[in-house]
């Protein structure tokens, strides 16, 4: 079995995980050779000859076969992982932000430059999603990838239903435990599941969408409201990303707070972790469940890639040469309750019908259809304060 001298992009919270980990697995035949940080005059745990803060340091180092780059700058980390791969270096990333934005780009290099680019830990940590959906379920009967892919706002959302907390007191309470960062925006505002969900629809169906052509919305807005609506319809609300094929030539995909009844397998999981339903033609549901975050759950993602790049593994993007892949569309039905103060929400939406409707001085709410297309067209007008809108789900309810 061949040594794998890694070159460690990144100190922070993961990247001692990784540190711990590689140290203690006793078969990965691995070993840190040098750490990249941005500051050298930072106090660490390990000695001070680990570290530079030169990334060409690493990249030029001929004794180094494999990049592990763990670090908070999307822009960084793009220039770090384009760079090795050009020099045929394979990479290990788990950046969401940056692989969603550039992954087109990146496999397109994997490809004329055959190195590998493996990132299992970008999307849902511990849970081994984006390899399972490019071995197993390598053929055209997957129909949907839906599931919970955020801890910090799953953990929140669990506090206010099963603790009975408020939002305001759960959010700090992630923030304490370390689950949500002082600005929390990107995982409440519905981004983190975002990005994860790009990277692995090209996984599931072969396709990427670029996140801005995807309806994103968050759960910063909800109200005791809401909760309390959802609580009497014995429901719980949960953010929810999903990729569906809704017909043999076209799939869409968006992340929205849903209300989840409890035959549903995404009901129960709660804290902070991510739960994934993986459904299909012929195998209806299958669930995967685990820690979706963290400093071990993802540094274990990432040494199973590190391990895997022992037998030369690479994802082999095989679902991008069928013949007819599915296209993106927006042109589909969804339900929704929205609740609204000043906002017009009836002026501003054009629903094509109305469910139920709750009219009062505080607070109203509306119950309607509406296309995809029309939330991505009012989307800026969707974002106020007083807003919050939930998903009533359509697809697959009869099993």
């Amino acid at each position: 079995m061949k040594k794998i001298n890694i070159g460690l992009f990144g100190f922070g919270v993961v990247g001692q995980g990784i540190y711990e980990v590689v140290r203690k697995a006793k078969n990965a035949n691995a070993e840190i050779v040098k750490i990249c940080v941005r500051s050298l005059d930072k106090p660490r745990s390990i000695e001070r000859s680990w570290f530079t803060d030169s990334p060409d340091e690493i990249l030029s180092n001929p004794d180094i076969n494999l990049i592990v780059e763990v670090i908070d700058d999307p822009a960084a980390a793009y220039d770090i992982v384009k760079s090795a791969l050009l020099k045929r270096i394979p990479v290990v990333s788990g950046n969401k932000t940056m692989l969603a934005h550039h992954l087109p780009e990146l496999i397109e290099i994997q490809k004329t430059h055959h190195v590998a680019l493996l990132y299992d830990a970008s999307s849902c940590g511990s849970i081994p999603v984006i390899r399972n959906l490019e071995e197993y379920y390598d053929n055209d009967l997957l129909l949907e990838v839906k599931g919970i892919l955020n801890g910090s706002s799953n953990y929140i959302l669990s506090r206010v239903f099963d603790h009975s907390d408020t939002y305001a007191h759960a959010l700090a309470q992630a923030q304490e435990l370390g689950f949500a960062e002082s600005d929390p925006s990107f995982d409440i505002e519905g981004y983190d599941s975002l990005f994860k969900l790009v990277i692995i629809t090209v996984h599931a169906l072969g396709v990427y969408v670029a996140p801005v052509r995807i309806f994103t919305y968050g759960i910063s807005t909800i109200h005791e409201s809401d909760i309390r609506y959802a609580r009497e319809k014995g429901v719980k609300i949960k953010l929810v990303a999903q990729v569906v094929k809704v017909s043999d030539e076209h799939f869409t995909m968006f992340v929205m707070p849903e209300f989840v009844t409890p035959d549903k397998y995404i009901y129960s999981v709660d804290d902070e972790y991510n739960g994934v339903v993986i459904r299909g033609e012929c195998y209806d549901r299958q669930f995967m469940f685990g820690k979706g975050a963290g400093s071990l759950p993802t540094a274990s993602s990432i040494l199973s890639d590190i391990m895997a790049r022992q037998h030369d593994y690479r994802y082999e993007y095989k679902k991008q040469n069928y013949l007819q892949l599915p296209e993106y569309t927006t042109d589909i039905p969804l339900r929704i309750y929205v609740r609204y103060s000043e906002t017009n929400i009836p002026h501003i939406l054009d629903f094509e019908k109305i469910h139920e409707e709750y009219y009062c001085a505080e607070s109203s709410y509306v119950i309607g259809d509406v296309t995809l297309a029309e939330l991505l067209r009012k989307r800026e007008q969707l974002n106020g304060h007083d807003v919050f809108m939930a998903n009533i789900p359509l697809f697959f309810q009869n099993n």
